[in-house]
């Protein structure tokens, strides 16, 4: 388990697969890696599907070839990797198998579990009891385990078989373009940058509503719910990038470091997740020209087990910086007006002069995550009557990146660039801010509403009382 660095250009490496016949696969992973391939020449990529039951590696070629060409890969080091293809029938919890599939391996080893945490935390213990080649990386998909105590539990087994550094839970939302401008917008503007403290803002909302519903989702869904699903993982990552100091460079260490400080700093508004905490779930209605069912008359629901499909959550991290600035958290599925941005709201001027007159708004800084805007709400003299205060908003759009999300998590996985992964306190951290909510919510402390999908969530909803 020596810790080897970087494959250098040109040298074989092998990619294995393992749940390589899921949806995420198809639909995320594979065009991400063929955006990769194509942008970064890795011909020499070996790639491995493994699955239980048996398949053909025409059959799974095939599926390769379909996702680099949906993602719009194309070119000779796409055509390569393709023909090199390799499928492998595997049960990734049985000691055995797991041999023959690293015994196949060609160069340096990256085992990619896109499997249930728990198929995952089995396939971890297998691994710890036969060991992996030197050099091997291993990577998890979200959820890194089911609550703070297993998550931790899920380090220690990883720790007895690979280090840290080899390790990469990733988050894909850390590999949005969208997410990271975050950065640049931050760290790049003087004019920007001291003014988001304490002193100067007076809220932060990190939004993520969305106008899909279950899609056909409602095995992984409905025993996870909007709390886990979203802010649990990828919500509490975006806070802690909005949140973190500047750090020294944007090497793994330095950014981890200071989104891991965040993190431990953060917990639910008031330490009152009754109070600071809200549920709902969607009822028949349509969206965007579409009818959606009840949640509950979705297939596959199990009605007692009281899912929600919305929820705001409020967060204090008490750092020097932020002490006393609410983190208004929020994620809902089949939501008629979706938000998906990053918001801060600034205090009133201390004094306007009483002779201007008209409407003025607070000043607000929007970083969007779904549309690729910066957006900054601010007053300025009208027309006519230079007295007369008048709103503005200053808009500009993001370029798109070189790479889908799941391309540039691959990059950080295949390529050693980490900043992009969840370190392994940082999955424990995560937990043990949203238990609190979780615990109010199975005592029946915070009640379950309802919104009807297309609308903006419960009518009784009305603004904190913070």
């Amino acid at each position: 388990m020596s810790g080897a660095g970087g494959p250098p250009s040109g040298r074989t490496q092998t990619l294995v697969i393992l749940g390589a016949r899921g949806d995420l696969t198809a639909r995320l992973l594979l065009p991400g890696l063929g955006g990769l391939v194509a942008a970064s020449g890795l011909e020499e990529l070996f790639l491995v599907g493994s699955n239980r039951g048996e398949w053909t590696d025409d059959g799974w070629r095939s599926v390769v070839a379909h996702a680099f060409a949906a993602g719009g890969a194309r070119g000779p080091a796409v055509d390569t990797v393709i023909r090199n293809a390799r499928y492998v029938a595997a049960d990734a919890t049985d000691e055995g198998d797991l041999r023959r599939l690293m015994d196949c391996r060609r160069g340096r080893l990256t085992l990619y579990f896109a499997l249930p945490p728990a198929v995952i935390a089995q396939a971890c213990r297998a691994l710890a009891r036969i060991g992996v080649p030197d050099g091997t990386r291993v990577v998890l998909e979200k959820p890194f385990g089911t609550d703070a105590a297993d998550a931790a539990a899920l380090n220690q087994v990883l720790r007895g078989f690979v280090p840290e550094d080899h390790v990469h839970r990733v988050d894909h939302f850390l590999g949005m373009s969208t997410v990271l401008n975050i950065l640049g917008v931050r760290f790049a503007n003087r004019v920007i940058e001291p003014l988001l403290t304490a002193e100067h803002v007076d809220a932060v909302d990190i939004v993520f509503d969305e106008t899909l519903g279950l899609e056909g989702r409602a095995g992984f869904y409905d025993a996870t719910g909007a709390l886990r699903d979203m802010i649990q993982s990828h919500l509490l990552q975006v806070l802690s990038l909005v949140a973190m100091v500047a750090p020294s460079t944007l090497e793994p260490l330095d950014v981890r470091d200071a989104k891991a400080q965040v993190l431990r700093a953060t917990h639910v508004w008031d330490r009152r997740p009754e109070q600071f905490s809200r549920r709902a779930r969607y009822t028949a209605g349509e969206v965007d020209g579409r009818r959606l069912p009840s949640y509950l008359d979705e297939p596959g629901i199990d009605p007692s087990r009281q899912t929600e499909t919305l929820t705001e959550v409020v967060f204090a991290v008490d750092t020097w910086r932020w002490a006393g600035v609410p983190f208004r958290v929020r994620s809902g599925k089949a939501i008629g007006s979706p938000r998906q941005e990053v918001a801060f709201t600034f205090k009133s001027p201390p004094h306007v002069p009483p002779g201007l007159t008209g409407t003025a708004i607070d000043n607000r800084l929007r970083i969007g995550i779904g549309p690729r805007r910066l957006q900054l709400d601010l007053n300025i003299n009208g027309p006519g009557d230079p007295f007369t205060i008048e709103p503005v908003t200053l808009d500009a759009g993001f370029g798109p990146g070189d790479l889908l999300e799941y391309g540039e998590v691959l990059r950080g996985v295949l390529q050693d660039e980490k900043p992009l992964s969840v370190r392994g306190d940082m999955s424990v951290e995560s937990w043990r801010i949203v238990e609190p909510v979780l615990d109010a919510w199975h005592s029946g402390r915070v009640p379950l509403d309802h919104y009807r999908a297309g609308s903006a969530g419960p009518q009784t909803w009305g603004d904190w009382p913070t």
